[in-house]
């Protein structure tokens, strides 16, 4: 099955791109600003604002699944609108659609856990532009599978561990919350998920989120003792106290999905247990 990943130079879609390639495929993907590292991918340029260019890549890769992994944060042209457009083409072109979206479409209030039968109520312009386009999508795309995931981390490379990273070293400003709590998943995990969910015929809402909430302090200071630093340097806030928009503390469910799935989505305490990363 040809496959054409959206987004395969960012930080998820390269993992996608290099599971496939190390399973012996060569996926189809996309960048905006430059290709990735990948050369067994083939890679074609988008920007997710033009429908014309997305017609041309469909049209020259023919693919018979799109997974969106793209991140246009909260640009709304790219990330609510380009993944309408996306949505639309795959309808009229019965092609097989897995949208990836975010724990940021929940307002993170009057609830402990979001499962898949969870509707949006998002408090960001990053988390409505994700509740537009997958709401699109669903209604689009009869077939197509939304899933929603948390804060991604892996082996370094995560915006989150770069930061740990910074704050320990005191190169950087800021600080990590400790009343911001999240459910996260390790981007092989996820980007395994996505495989199985995408190669399936299965559709509808998945959650594919660690089954440990954690704040993005506690988060810290794993990575910290995993990574060999010292998490007494890791400076601590409560976000509640800054006035910034979001949900606090919004626990993805996952429970009704991980049934469905071969792939095990572990914990945070399990997948940073393992050996220090160190970042170049």
């Amino acid at each position: 099955m040809t496959v054409l990943i959206i987004g395969g130079s960012g930080f998820l879609g390269a993992e996608l791109v290099r599971q496939a390639v190390s399973a012996g495929q060569r996926p189809a993907t996309t960048f905006h600003s430059r290709p990735g590292s990948d050369d067994g991918a083939a890679w074609h340029h988008l920007d997710l604002r033009d429908p014309a260019r997305l017609e041309e890549v469909l049209d020259t890769v023919v693919p018979a699944a799109v997974i969106n992994a793209t991140s246009g944060g909260a640009d709304w042209a790219v990330t609510a609108e380009g993944g309408i457009h996306l949505g639309q083409a795959a309808a009229k072109r019965s092609i097989r659609l897995v949208h990836v979206s975010s724990d940021a479409i929940f307002s993170g209030t009057g609830r402990d856990w979001y499962d898949e039968s969870c509707l949006p109520d998002p408090l960001t312009p990053y988390g409505a532009a994700k509740a537009a386009a997958e709401t699109a999508v669903r209604l689009l795309c009869a077939h197509a599978a939304v899933a929603r995931t948390s804060l991604i981390i892996g082996n370094g490379r995560s915006e989150h561990e770069q930061l740990v990273h910074a704050l320990a070293d005191g190169i950087r400003q800021g600080a990590l919350y400790t009343d911001d709590i999240r459910c996260p998943v390790h981007v092989a995990d996820l980007t395994a998920a996505l495989w199985e969910i995408t190669r399936s015929e299965a559709s509808g809402v998945f959650h594919l989120a660690g089954p440990e909430a954690l704040s993005r302090y506690e988060l810290g200071e794993l990575i910290a003792r995993r990574d060999g630093l010292d998490p007494d340097r890791l400076p601590s806030a409560r976000r509640s106290d800054t006035g910034l928009p979001g949900g606090l503390d919004v626990r993805l469910d996952s429970r009704a999905t991980q049934q469905k799935l071969h792939t095990r989505l572990r914990g945070a305490r399990e997948f940073l247990s393992g050996n220090a990363v160190e970042l170049t």
